[in-house]
């Protein structure tokens, strides 16, 4: 119940939805709502408020509830005995996470403000609401009646306040809750956070706009546009750029032309959904279709998924994964036919509704739902009246404004050389000048992650070479760069690849190796239709550039090959980017081979690349004078690349083959006698030569699974080869053949050639003589040194990382109005790394929390609560103290001095887990060691745990995921430390598998299609 301030209680009453009839509400209630509706009003006021005190020209009881709202600014007691304090409190986290557009208070309140600037049609003002079509008034503008007057009832007397006065006061309040729908319900009061602190913005804080709101420049990049650039923004987001579907199309186009009150004035369309993000079975790591019936485990804990046969597969009570036990009666069973509608925004001057995507509304900016938003429409009228200005491009930080690297300027540098010659040759084709033909322009190049990372090698494949010496582990240093467009005004990112580089210190086989990892785009290149002088898209061209000016970057600090695999993604699926373009189609492996295939002969010309095979002829064959031994330990290890899963999954084959020969014997009584002592001295021998025939057996089942697509597993050569050893000619002198073009030795392998008979020399088999020429290498640095320092990113270090960040947020580029909003929130998370990723959700309630907004505990990082649940009782039992969100002043404020100091804090949380988890000592003097140790014994005996909601459980699971994430011992004594890993691992592994499954499926498919033509 909430105590209104004549004293009267009353409880605001709603269905919860917004729908349904008005509930028949009694004569007192009605006057306790209305006093309600005035109080809420007289508040806002008085924040607005500038008069000296007690010369209001509204009331002269302005100063006492300004006074009111200094004391609630700093309270903290939720029962204060304050005058209104506690009720008011309450009353306003009411309003603030209201949704309902049939409050009976809060309806009523924002009706009011609304009517002021945006008044009905004079054939409506007497009609009840919703009486025009009989149906509900629209979510978005609810069109309630307002009273005509304000009444606050003070401890000397009634206060009589006309509502004319208190709305013309409050007129920028936007309605339904501050103007963002769909995704955080936003505070009534702009200036006041509440509740415990409620903050009172008078003399100090941001710029004001003119609707009463924070001057936030920059919450919608559309700010910075000209009149030009919106027109022509608004005419492309009609256009529908990305689809393909006639069918999609020609919806779109009906909707626009039936578009009504409720459509957005930008598109004209209502209603948008995104597309729901992949599920994948946690079991099977089959990808759970659309539609389709699957079970899961709890929000909180690592979320698990189970397609309806392998939970039917479990035919005991439990299921049992990754060290845990999930009953299957608490699995919760669900429909994969989730459904997220874009969200809104609204125009603080004409009170208009518009999509976030479509006015490129970035609401990470909107700190605490006050930022003033003005829409395109708006800004256009006030820039033809002279009014306003756009913002300078500078307001918003773009691509260019990220961090330049060597590697950025020199694939940039390049690519603009390359493009001038172009065009000018293009020109020079059409019998134009270079300014008269178009051309690529506004595209930027950054490196958006560089960071250490260290490869280990799967179990079973160590174990066949754990005699030669073979390195448990290869470091190597991943990179991801991305490709940015100005189109329409908007930087669009088209283009991303990942790449790593595996350098000096780097262990054999992969000392000096690069592995082109992820390469993806989507098609908004503009301009679209243009060809070059030799026939191919201007967008081809581009991006072969990048990688030609990739791999002469790499040429010129010392690497030595490129490893290619040309993989298309499998059907809807995507490998960087999140939803590709229906106009986008994925290209069969043929198709993607030859892409990049044509790439390379561009760069052979230029002798940037000396060699192009394959890793089938290079690693599992020996052809003529090659005398390169033939082993699996030769062939460079990669993460993520095809041929190391397949291995494991080979090794595995070969070891319940033996396992099954042995039981024969054993069945036919055929069992060895025990070793004698003269057997134990060639244990040894006898072992390595176990692992050798492993060895060959291994290699010869991967030949045989690789030979088929032998062309996709693309070799890149960027130094000379030996032809013996096939080792690469970096120092000393390379030992050519003039007649044989294709010879060539390095200095040992030319000294053990010249100690044999003449008969026996190149060319082999042959009496002809031939001379070997020598060319000194001068030009391979003796070191592949990366002069770029270290750019970690929590979301962009790996590409699953980026995926799971567009995927969570929608970002997704199916459309180029999608893309322009995807990228423009991409470089605002590139630009601000302290910025939370994903939208912070209430521990409680679950709703999403706004920035700037809701409460945190100090010491549970997992722990948030919005301002409503702030006051419930499940937030009072928890045990810790809770402190506001920062606002993005506050977090922009936070130095490197500040991070440095978290860096550090959590680096002390690690080492008190991992002390925690070994310690012994009833009386540990380690501190905190003993709190520790209690929470985990909580863990270990609490029924509720992290699915029912335990705080305990919830802040103990934080600091093992935490630990999981870096952690590298073998023997991890941390609780849940090799499960978590192992969850991670297998993540890793079903895409691997998802890969490498439907690369061989697509061979079965080829390999039946030529069997049926040969027929």
């Amino acid at each position: 119940m909430v105590s209104t301030p004549g004293g009267a209680a009353a409880q605001p009453e709603s269905n919860g939805s917004g729908t349904g009839p008005q509930p028949v509400i009694s004569s007192t209630r009605a006057q306790q709502y209305l006093k309600q509706q005035r109080w809420l009003l007289f508040l806002r006021h008085a924040t607005k408020c500038s008069a000296a005190g007690g010369q209001c020209i509204c009331s002269p009881h302005c100063q006492t509830a300004r006074q009111l709202l200094s004391h609630m600014s700093k309270c903290r007691d939720r029962e204060c005995q304050y005058p209104r304090c506690s009720a008011s409190m309450k009353l306003l986290t009411h309003h603030q996470s209201c949704r309902d557009a049939r409050c009976p208070v809060c309806g009523p309140v924002r009706q009011a403000i609304l009517k002021q600037t945006h008044p009905p049609p004079a054939d409506q003002m007497g009609s009840p609401p919703g009486s025009k079509d009989g149906g509900q008034p629209p979510l978005k503008r609810p069109k309630v009646a307002s009273p005509d007057s304000t009444t606050m009832e003070n401890g000397d007397g009634p206060v009589k306040v006309e509502s004319k006065e208190v709305i013309k006061a409050v007129k920028a309040e936007a309605p339904h809750g501050g103007g963002v729908r769909n995704v955080k319900p936003e505070p009534v009061a702009s200036d006041v956070k509440h509740p415990g602190n409620a903050i009172v913005k008078h003399e100090s804080g941001p710029r004001i706009g003119k609707g009463g709101k924070p001057k936030i420049v920059g919450v919608s990049l559309t700010e910075i546009f000209t009149i030009e650039q919106i027109k022509q923004h608004i005419v492309s987001l009609r256009q529908w750029v990305g689809q393909q579907s006639k069918s999609k199309a020609e919806k779109n186009q009906a909707m626009e032309l039936q578009a009504n009150e409720h459509a957005c004035r930008l598109c004209a369309v209502e209603k948008l959904f995104f597309d729901p993000p992949p599920i994948y079975c946690t079991s099977c790591g089959i990808r759970v279709k659309r539609n389709a019936l699957y079970y899961t485990t709890a929000v909180r804990e690592t979320r698990h998924y189970f397609c309806i046969p392998c939970y039917n597969d479990v035919r005991t009570e439990n299921v049992e994964l990754e060290g845990l036990t999930y009953a299957k009666s608490c699995l919760e069973k669900r429909k994969h036919d989730e459904e997220q509608e874009e969200a809104w925004v609204c125009c603080d001057k004409c009170n208009l509704w518009q999509h976030q995507t479509c006015a490129l509304f970035n609401s990470r900016r909107n700190e605490g739902g006050e930022a003033e938003y003005t829409c395109p429409e708006c800004c256009m009228a006030e820039m033809e009246s002279g009014e306003r200005d756009p913002l300078p491009v500078s307001a918003v930080l773009g691509a260019k404004d990220l961090p330049r690297t060597w590697l950025s300027d020199h694939l940039e540098s390049r690519l603009t050389l390359k493009l001038r010659q172009e065009r000018s040759e293009r020109a020079r084709k059409e019998g134009k000048s270079h300014d008269e033909v178009l051309g690529a322009e506004g595209l930027v190049v950054r490196v958006v992650s560089s960071v250490d990372k260290r490869l280990e090698v799967k179990p079973r494949f160590l174990e066949i070479f754990q005699e030669e010496d073979y390195s448990t582990e290869f470091p190597y240093k991943s990179k991801a760069v991305l490709l940015f467009q100005k189109i329409e005004g908007v930087e669009v990112c088209l283009f991303g690849m990942y790449v790593q580089e595996f350098g000096v210190e780097s262990a054999q086989p992969n000392q000096r190796r690069v592995y082109l990892s992820y390469l993806d785009s989507v098609k908004y290149f503009r301009p679209a239709e243009v060809k070059t002088p030799n026939g191919e898209a201007l967008r081809t061209f581009v991006y072969h550039e990048l990688l030609i000016a990739y791999l002469e970057y790499c040429k010129r600090r010392g690497f030595t090959s490129c490893y290619i695999w040309a993989c298309p993604p499998l059907k809807g699926e995507d490998y960087i980017l999140y939803c590709h373009p229906e106009i986008q189609k994925t290209p069969k492996s043929d198709k993607l081979r030859e892409w990049y295939l044509t790439m390379l002969r561009k760069a052979s010309k230029e002798n940037i690349v000396v060699e192009i095979t394959n890793f089938y002829d290079f690693f599992f064959i020996s052809p003529g004078e090659c005398k390169a031994k033939v082993t699996a330990a030769r062939l460079p290890y990669f993460d993520g690349d095809y041929w190391p899963g397949a291995a494991e999954d080979m090794i595995l084959q070969l070891q319940q083959q033996d396992d099954d020969d042995g039981s024969k014997q054993q069945k036919k009584g055929k069992i060895k006698k025990p070793p004698t002592k003269r057997a134990t001295k060639t244990a040894a021998q006898a072992e390595m030569a176990i692992n050798a025939s492993k060895d060959a057996q291994l290699m010869q089942k991967l030949g045989e699974s690789i030979m088929q697509m032998k062309e996709d597993f693309i070799m890149v050569h960027l130094q000379h080869t030996c032809t013996h050893c096939r080792n690469f000619i970096l120092t000393g002198c390379r030992w050519v053949c003039r007649p044989c073009k294709s010879f060539q030795l390095c200095d040992r392998c030319h000294e053990a050639e010249l100690k044999l008979d003449e008969r026996e020399r190149h060319p082999a088999n042959s009496k002809e003589m031939h001379y070997l020429t020598p060319i000194e290498v001068t030009d391979v640095p003796p070191d592949t040194k990366d002069n770029d320092d270290l750019m970690e990113s929590e979301f962009f270090d790996t590409r699953h990382a980026f995926l799971t960040l567009c995927q969570g947020n929608h970002y997704q580029y199916d459309t180029l109005r999608r893309a322009k909003h995807s990228s423009m929130m991409v470089l605002y998370h590139l630009h601000n790394p302290m910025a939370p990723a994903f939208v912070v959700t209430c521990c409680i309630c679950t709703h999403d929390i706004e920035p700037g907004q809701g409460w945190k505990c100090e010491t549970c990082t997992e722990y948030d609560v919005c301002n409503g649940c702030y006051y419930k009782e499940e937030t009072r039992k928890h045990p810790h103290k809770l402190v506001q969100h920062p606002s993005a002043s506050e977090r922009n404020a936070q130095n490197k001095e500040a991070r440095q100091q978290r860096v550090q804090q959590l680096k002390m949380m690690q080492e008190l887990l991992v002390h925690a988890s070994k310690c012994c000592t009833t009386q540990c003097q380690y501190p905190n060691c003993g709190d520790l140790k209690r929470l985990f014994r909580h863990g270990m005996t609490c029924q509720k745990r992290v699915i029912g909601n335990c705080l305990h459980c919830k802040r103990m699971w934080s600091f093992m995921q935490l630990h999981a994430r870096s952690c590298k011992q073998a023997d991890c004594r941390v609780p849940r430390c090799k499960d978590l890993r192992e969850h991670s691992r297998r993540n890793q592994l079903q895409m691997e598998s998802r890969r490498r499954a439907a690369v061989n499926e697509m061979m079965r498919q080829r390999t039946a299609e030529t069997a049926g033509r040969k027929q």
